[in-house]
């Protein structure tokens, strides 16, 4: 086991798959919602927070009892076709959310510097692009995991200290809608706009893909069994409820602004930005700083997480037994190495020839199928006693929760890609 950050000493993994999942499109998504529905929809933030805080629980209980990762799970137990249907998708989904993040870390990146106005703000918006993920794969190469960690951390309490800071400097607040809106139930016009906002909010928290890097990141820890598992609980715990808290403040600072409609894409976070800045001195720079560092924390967790998968996947194909995998430093491998280049540098054409909205389009689609097979495939496994053993099974309050999130995306996730694509067309 490494030796790693006193700060991240136990939380780390939690925060770090939280941190991951809060992306470009989770900011866009709470603005918008905030803004066009006000209070109302603050308990989804904590709702879809709980959902996630299940999946990842799921996948840190498989590793603990099999010592395995959940990508060995599924080859294992389902069959060696899912590793090439897994690796198909994984491709096609790392090429469109490379290409979202690298031009939301562009967008935010012109309107840190107030330059959104500018004659070649959308050209200067993909260089930035291009030169972040480049950082990007500088910090995981060079730094490894360490280094990783320690800006990890660094942009999290930027984004989380900046933006939550935001809401409570707000003058004016109103207490007793936010304590409303964070009981769940309330739908504003359940059958058109509210129940729109309700899938973005539910689902965007927390990531989707990067939920199986949870897995490597608890191996760095040489996190196993009983004790490794409450570990996780307490580092998944205080993760999503970083999350959640910082949903809900996205979605006050957003209520007491009215964006235009036509107001689209990471250009939702400038102009909020520049609202706010009426509200109150300084409010347009705290929040892109925050802003800024989400962005940017998400980009950094996925370069260097999601080549793990990749890594693991070849190791796979060589038909390399569980004992020698437990003994790879994935994150040192060729393959690793390779995939990393490949993730930051193969989707830098999309950000030139195709708009924000349209690879937000394709990453949504991708992201929405993800779900309810994580979900599925958990109740698969972990209700196995031959699988996972007694007490490591899913209880029965864990595959109610399973079910019900099953049942949610493949709704949700499905009316998601319905609009979408209804709304391209």
């Amino acid at each position: 086991m490494r030796k790693l950050p006193l700060l991240f000493g136990l939380l780390g993994p939690g925060i770090l798959v939280a941190a991951t999942g809060v992306g470009a499109g989770d900011l866009v998504t709470a603005s918008l919602a905030g803004s066009r529905l006000g209070l109302a929809l603050l308990w989804a933030a904590w709702v879809g927070s709980v959902l996630k805080w299940y999946l990842n629980e799921g996948i840190a209980r498989w590793q603990m009892a099999t010592e395995t990762t959940l990508l060995e799970g599924w080859v294992e137990k389902l069959g060696r076709w899912v590793q090439w249907l897994f690796i198909a998708y994984l491709a096609v989904w790392s090429l469109f959310v490379a290409g979202a993040i690298m031009s939301a870390i562009g967008v935010a990146t012109v309107g840190l510097f107030g330059l959104e106005d500018h004659p070649s703000a959308t050209a200067l918006g993909k260089i930035f692009g291009n030169v972040f993920s480049l950082v990007g794969i500088v910090l995981v190469l060079v730094g490894g995991f360490r280094v990783f960690e320690v800006v990890m951390s660094a942009c999290i309490g930027v984004m989380f200290i900046a933006v939550v800071s935001t809401s409570l400097l707000l003058p004016e607040t109103d207490w007793s809608g936010i304590a409303r809106g964070l009981i769940p139930g309330q739908i504003p016009e359940f059958s058109g706009v509210g129940l729109k906002w309700l899938i973005g909010v539910l689902g965007g928290v927390g990531g989707t893909v990067t939920l199986l890097s949870y897995g490597y990141w608890i191996r760095e820890r040489g996190r196993r069994g009983e004790a490794g598992l409450r570990a996780c609980r307490i580092d998944l715990t205080v993760g999503y409820a970083m999350t959640a808290i910082f949903g809900i403040a996205m979605m006050i600072v957003a209520s007491r602004i009215e964006l235009p409609n036509d107001t689209k894409g990471t250009r939702v976070l400038v102009q909020l930005a520049k609202e706010l800045e009426s509200l109150f001195t300084g409010g347009r720079l705290v929040f892109l700083i925050g802003a800024w560092g989400a962005i940017f924390s998400s980009l950094l967790g996925v370069w260097q997480s999601v080549p793990y998968l990749f890594a693991d996947f070849l190791s796979l194909c060589r038909g390399q037994k569980p004992e020698e995998r437990r003994a790879i430093d994935f994150d040192r491998t060729k393959a690793y190495r390779i995939y990393l280049l490949a993730i930051g540098i193969v989707p830098a054409p999309l950000i030139w020839f195709y708009s924000l909205a349209d690879v937000q389009l394709a990453y949504t689609t991708l992201g929405a199928a993800s779900m309810p097979l994580l979900a599925l495939t958990l109740l698969l496994l972990n209700t196995r006693k031959t699988f996972v053993g007694e007490r490591y099974r899913n209880n029965w309050a864990t595959n109610v929760i399973l079910v019900l999130t099953l049942a949610a995306f493949l709704f949700f996730g499905g009316y998601q890609i319905w609009e979408k694509l209804k709304g391209s067309s």
